[in-house]
Parts: structure tokens; sequence; C-alpha cells
């Protein structure tokens, strides 16, 4: 039986990207966790927008499902091992020429209590949904220096500013991707590479929808938004590609919230 709850599925989806992009065409994308979910519209999007996208992900099958569908470079890569993230990074620069925008989405927001985290979990949970974002920044940016400049955005999380429970490992490494931004914006400034964050509020993927969404839930969300509507993918896809953009040609070290208003 289907268990998921319809209602977040009231608003009807859209082909495309939504904003105007300039700049983007012809140029190197790297995505990481893009074969699902947020990742995978941002694919989607970049791909409309004209970009050569590439994408790096955990899932094989999905990867090459959405390179299938929009012609993006797909590389499977485990982020958590740094030396494949380094390969992958190299093997798409191969494919699509050195990125001049690199989106650090991937995470996973895997539920877990307090008191059962172990030192090995809060390890595989930092390098999951913080340290590859690091090392990806590291691995891109000589690429980037080289072309005169470009664009980072790395994908927070509400989760912490909330203080949303059952997550508070998660909660930690995306509250430390605010510094990350900061202080890279200002190592990378001078060379014309910009660094910023996107903020999402509660998106509907299908991975929510399937796990933790309800009537209730969705009840109380609508109630401390702004706007009655209700994140889809497509939403922080549209935030990501105007950072991306000549269009924010002078915003660096940046919050994007993406929320509705909830938080």
């Amino acid at each position: 039986m289907d268990l998921r709850y319809r209602g977040a599925d009231a608003q009807p989806g859209r082909a495309g990207p939504a904003v105007s992009a300039p700049g983007l065409t012809g140029r190197s994308v790297l995505v990481t966790g893009g074969a699902s979910g947020i990742g995978a519209a941002m694919t989607r999007a970049f791909a409309a927008a004209g970009a050569v996208a590439g994408i790096l992900d955990l899932d094989a099958a999905a990867g090459e499902a959405i390179a299938a569908e929009t012609g993006a470079a797909f590389e499977p890569c485990d982020l958590r091992d740094l030396d494949a993230l380094k390969a992958g990074v190299a093997r798409l620069a191969e494919r699509c020429g050195p990125a001049t925008v690199l989106v650090n989405n991937a995470a996973r927001d895997d539920r877990h209590g307090w008191a059962e985290v172990t030192p090995d979990y809060w390890d595989e949970r930092m390098a999951t949904n913080l340290r590859h974002q690091f090392f990806a920044i590291q691995a891109v940016a000589p690429g980037m220096i080289a072309a005169g400049g470009g664009s980072i955005v790395n994908m927070g999380s509400g989760s912490w500013i909330q203080g949303t429970p059952g997550l508070p490992v998660y909660g930690t490494a995306k509250a430390a991707v605010h510094g990350l931004t900061r202080t890279m914006a200002r190592e990378l400034g001078p060379h014309r590479i910009r660094v910023n964050t996107v903020i999402p509020g509660w998106v509907m993927t299908e991975r929510q929808k399937e796990l933790w969404v309800t009537p209730e839930k969705i009840e109380g969300l609508r109630a401390r938004q702004c706007l009655p509507d209700l994140l889809q993918p497509g939403d922080l896809a549209d935030a990501v590609l105007f950072l991306a953009s000549d269009a924010a040609r002078m915003i660096t070290a940046a919050d994007l919230m993406v929320d509705a208003g909830a938080l």
C-alpha cells in the first residue's frame, strides 16, 4: 500500500527553469548528488539553461537515468572516499571541461537519536554531509582560477535553524556549511570565485514524502510558512541557477533562504 501523503503533490510541476540564467550556456557545471531529488532538479535546470552538466553520485542507476534524460555526464562516486572524489572531478573535467560552477548538494538527512551517536557514526555523518564540500572546492578551485572565476553554491539546511529533532549530527554539519561558505568566499574572492549558501526549507522530494510527510506535518508546515505553497525541488534549482549565473556576479559570502518564510 502506498501511504505517501498526496496532499504534498498539490502544486503542478513545471518544465525547465523559471529564472533567467545569463552566462550559463556552454559553461561546465558539477553537481554532487545530482541524480535524485533536489540534485536531479538542478541537473535538469542546468541542462535546460544550456550548461554542460556533470554529476557525481553514489546511486549508479539513478545517475545513468538522469544522464540519459538530460545529456549530463555521470560518474559514480562515493563522496566519503576523498580519493574517489578527486578522481571523479578529474574524469568529469576531461569529459566536460574544468568546472566553473560547483554545486555542493550531496547530503543525507537520516534520523538519529543523540544518545545513540557513536564516534564512528559522527565521523561518517560528517563525511557524508560536510567534509566532501570542502574537498570538492579544493579539487575544482585551480580550474576556476585558471578560467578567471567561477561560482560555488553550498547547500545548507533550515533544520539546524529551526532545531528539528532527530537530526543533531546532521544539523551540526549543516550549520558548519555557513562557516565554510564565508571563509572560502574570502579565500577565493581575489580570483573572482564566488561562494554562497542556499538554505532550503522543507522540500517535497520523493524521499521526504515516502519517509516523513504526513497530513499533520503539512498542516503544521503551512502554519509556519508565510506562503501557502509547498516547496518543490525546482524552487531550489531556480535559486541555485541564479547564484551560478552572471546575474549574481557581485553576490558572494551570502545565505539565500528558500523556505516560503517558515524559518
